[in-house]
């Protein structure tokens, strides 16, 4: 907690520093152009995100991948747009940094090599589960696969 609350004094004192001088040196309206086009800039790349990241999802379901790494790059790009939208030089430079590829890149590489994720397999799960006690009681019927199949054979099923 401690930890947390000194960063986040030095993180403004920062950005307090960085306004103050390059306020100086570019002006009033500079500073003030490039704050709000860098946060007009954010909520343009979360929109667009935000319709990327279901058709990525979409995308990788369907063709049976999984979406860690999409998803991961996404997360960058939405943490690089919310950090455009903070009014700050600071926040801005490295907002900016995480639109890079290689960039998100190599952190995913990074956060990738440090995390464990445990795959999910659906045949282990269910063979891993616990019976619940329920009896089913059922009988089964062989069908012969070369016996051609029509309306006039009867199949167990009835049309509604």
């Amino acid at each position: 907690m401690m930890r947390g609350l000194v960063l986040f004094v030095i993180w403004s004192l920062i950005e307090i520093s960085l306004f103050v001088t390059l306020g100086a040196w570019i002006g009033l309206f500079g500073t003030l152009v490039i704050v709000i086009g860098s946060a007009v800039a954010g909520v343009a790349i979360l929109r667009w995100q935000g319709a990327h990241v279901i058709a990525t999802l979409k995308a990788n379901v369907v063709a049976l991948r999984a979406p860690l790494t999409p998803m991961a790059h996404s997360g960058l790009l939405a943490l690089a747009a919310v950090l455009l939208i903070l009014p700050g030089f600071l926040t801005d430079a490295l907002g900016l940094v995480l639109l890079l590829p290689p960039v998100r890149n190599w952190i995913v590489k990074i956060v990738g090599t440090r995390l464990k994720v445990a795959a999910f397999d659906r045949t282990a799960a269910m063979l891993h589960r616990r019976p619940s006690g329920d009896v089913v009681d059922a009988t089964a019927v062989e069908v012969k696969s070369h016996q051609p199949s029509g309306p006039h054979q009867p199949s167990g099923w009835t049309k509604p």
